[in-house]
């Protein structure tokens, strides 16, 4: 489902653009449909037809994205698995300090090797009401400031829909426009539409090497684009928006996490206006990567700091729950092909 359907939904039964801005509003801010100005009661303005479908409305909203499992972290974030209204089953994050990792795409096609997510390829895209409606159930267990598009999928392959939730929330959620923050492997079609937008968010490029011919290895169906035109394009983006970009790094032990990496990382990012994000590999069972040990990680972020790159490590919130993206759904899905056969087993 898309935002843009809700509108005319509502148009259609006689909603005023007031109206239907009304309600959106209410729905994204996790507010019940009929609250508005001042919790003036829906009797009072809104169309009889209008006022008779809500509670329709309010069902099929919350079916959107129900919540099926939530898996708390020892870091203050939360991993929710996500049951969409057709069963299907995507993940999202609640992240510390008010901030909430939402899918928005059932699977992935680029399928970088290292990510459990693009194991099972691209099922569908998520509709924009799906993608916000992660969104809404998670400001309905916490404040939500923060909206980051990283959990399964990439966006820049389902750009309408993202583009679409992306305005709602930073216009009718409100949601600041920088805390908006699309993350992406790098794709042309996203420079050129992202500052078209009424919402320009912040942008968060997975960068992961510098040496062109390992960085397709890792991203093996991404877009080829050579790391440095992928800076070029980013550094533009960031003067352009006056927010600096996140470049991300899972660190892989033995992959990239080298001097020779080092090196071309201060090549590549000094005097950019970004910001670098070391991530520590989230350990997946039989992708054959591993962690670098922590000592290597201080090593890395204190060397690159020192030589002008502002470098963090951000660790993947809830690692100790071991459901980076993909995870939770896969160990779902491998559950409950188990107890089918065991069922079928037990009837013959």
């Amino acid at each position: 489902m898309r935002i843009e359907h809700l509108r005319h939904k509502l148009q259609a039964l006689g909603a005023k653009p007031g109206h239907v801005e009304r309600i959106l509003r209410a729905w994204l801010q996790a507010r019940p449909l009929e609250s508005g100005p001042r919790h003036q009661p829906a009797d009072q303005t809104l169309p009889l037809a209008v006022r008779r479908y809500l509670p329709d409305l309010t069902r099929a909203l919350r079916e959107l994205a129900t919540l099926q499992s939530e898996h708390p972290g020892r870091d203050g974030s939360a991993r929710l698995l996500v049951r969409l209204a057709d069963g299907q089953r995507v993940e999202s994050v609640l992240l510390p300090k008010d901030g909430v990792c939402v899918s928005t795409q059932l699977g992935c096609a680029v399928g970088c090797t290292f990510c459990m997510t693009g194991k099972s390829g691209l099922l569908r895209q998520l509709g924009s009401a799906e993608i916000a409606a992660q969104v809404v159930l998670a400001r309905s267990r916490r404040p939500v400031k923060r909206v980051v598009f990283m959990g399964m999928g990439e966006p820049a392959h389902n750009l309408d829909n993202v583009m679409e939730a992306i305005e709602a929330l930073g216009t009718l959620g409100h949601i600041g426009h920088k805390n908006l923050v699309f993350s992406s492997v790098g794709d042309p079609r996203i420079f050129e539409r992202l500052p078209r937008g009424p919402v320009k968010p912040a942008l968060a490029l997975s960068l992961h090497s510098t040496r062109p011919e390992l960085r397709q290895q890792l991203l093996p169906r991404a877009p080829r684009m050579d790391p440095a035109e992928l800076v070029e394009l980013g550094e533009a983006y960031a003067r352009q928006t006056g927010y600096p970009i996140q470049y991300q790094w899972t660190l892989l032990a033995g992959v990239n996490d080298t001097d020779e990496e080092l090196a071309g990382i201060a090549t590549l990012l000094r005097g950019r206006y970004a910001m670098l994000n070391l991530i520590p590999y989230n350990n997946n069972e039989g992708l054959g990567y591993r962690r670098p040990d922590l000592e290597r990680v201080v090593q890395m972020t204190r060397h690159l700091n020192q030589r002008g790159i502002l470098t963090r490590i951000r660790n993947s919130a809830g690692q100790d729950v071991e459901g980076g993206c993909g995870q939770l759904r896969a160990r779902a899905l491998a559950a409950e092909s188990g107890a089918r056969a065991v069922t079928e087993v037990e009837a013959d």
